[in-house]
């Protein structure tokens, strides 16, 4: 943690301390810095003579009707961005795991085509394979938009998150796989029972940080007219010149999601005991 580890050499009280090495200290301080902007921007912008309307966007957010409550366009970015962020981190899970044993096979063949995916896939930008998959791949086989996006974003994150859960399982001692074979139990067997499951509370916070990026990194799709956040911001945008509020508000949203998600695994890795790292 940033904050946190800035502070944690200055003596205090254990109280104190563990806090600072909680989210919250890191949250504290991230809402001082943006306050701290915010008043910058307020400054700068009211020099130039703009004058902020604020009291526009909430009907971009949610409008109130006969009916009830309907989320308005904003929202319903936000809903398309999380469901294709949920579905992408679940297949470039499935994907990092396979690429992950295929670099550990014994297999000549295996480890070649985990190695042509990986070389393929992290030396090329992202931005290339969205087109690439939709506009080269998608016409050849019938694939939507929707399906594109989330083949595209599930091959790159899972690129880059299979060497973490590669790196997690060589980390563990060799006597680990040597103890879980003397009782019985198969390679498969070991792997799941035993390797893994140590290999997991090693593996959870680079995999958190690869979620979040991939959260990030769907703001790309909207490059190939996938209406989700950052696309839903720009159609507000053009037809309000509302620039400044609907961006702050879309990066608003973004900031809440990756900070909300990286708090819960926080308290994920308390409840499965992960330790804190060491500090000198």
């Amino acid at each position: 943690m940033i904050f946190s580890d800035a502070l944690l050499s200055i003596p205090a009280p254990r109280r104190l301390r563990r806090w600072l090495r909680s989210p919250w200290a890191d949250i504290a301080a991230f809402l001082v810095i943006l306050a701290a902007l915010g008043a910058l921007m307020a400054h700068n912008t009211a020099a130039l003579g703009y004058r902020w309307q604020w009291h526009r966007v909430p009907r971009y957010l949610y409008t109130v009707t006969d009916r009830g409550w309907q989320a308005g366009p904003l929202l319903q970015g936000l809903a398309v961005t999380l469901r294709l962020t949920a579905v992408s981190l679940v297949l470039s899970l499935v994907v990092a795991l396979v690429t992950a044993l295929f670099r550990l096979s014994s297999s000549a063949l295996a480890r070649g085509i985990a190695r042509v995916y990986l070389e393929v896939i992290r030396n090329t930008p992202l931005i290339v394979q969205l087109f690439f998959t939709y506009f080269v791949i998608a016409p050849l086989i019938g694939m939507d938009g929707w399906t594109s996006a989330v083949i595209a974003l599930s091959l790159f994150e899972g690129a880059y998150a299979s060497e973490i859960i590669r790196g997690g399982i060589v980390s563990l001692p060799r006597g680990q796989w040597e103890a879980a074979y003397s009782t019985g139990l198969s390679h498969g067997d070991a792997l799941r029972f035993v390797i893994l499951p140590q290999a997991f509370r090693r593996i959870l916070p680079p995999l958190v940080g690869q979620a979040i990026s991939l959260i990030k990194d769907s703001a790309l799709v909207s490059t190939i007219a996938i209406y989700d956040l950052t696309m839903r911001g720009q159609v507000v945008v053009a037809q309000t010149f509302l620039a400044f509020e609907i961006w702050f508000m879309v990066a608003g949203i973004y900031l809440v999601i990756t900070i909300s998600l990286s708090v819960a695994v926080s308290l994920l890795k308390h409840t499965l005991g992960v330790p804190h790292e060491q500090h000198s």
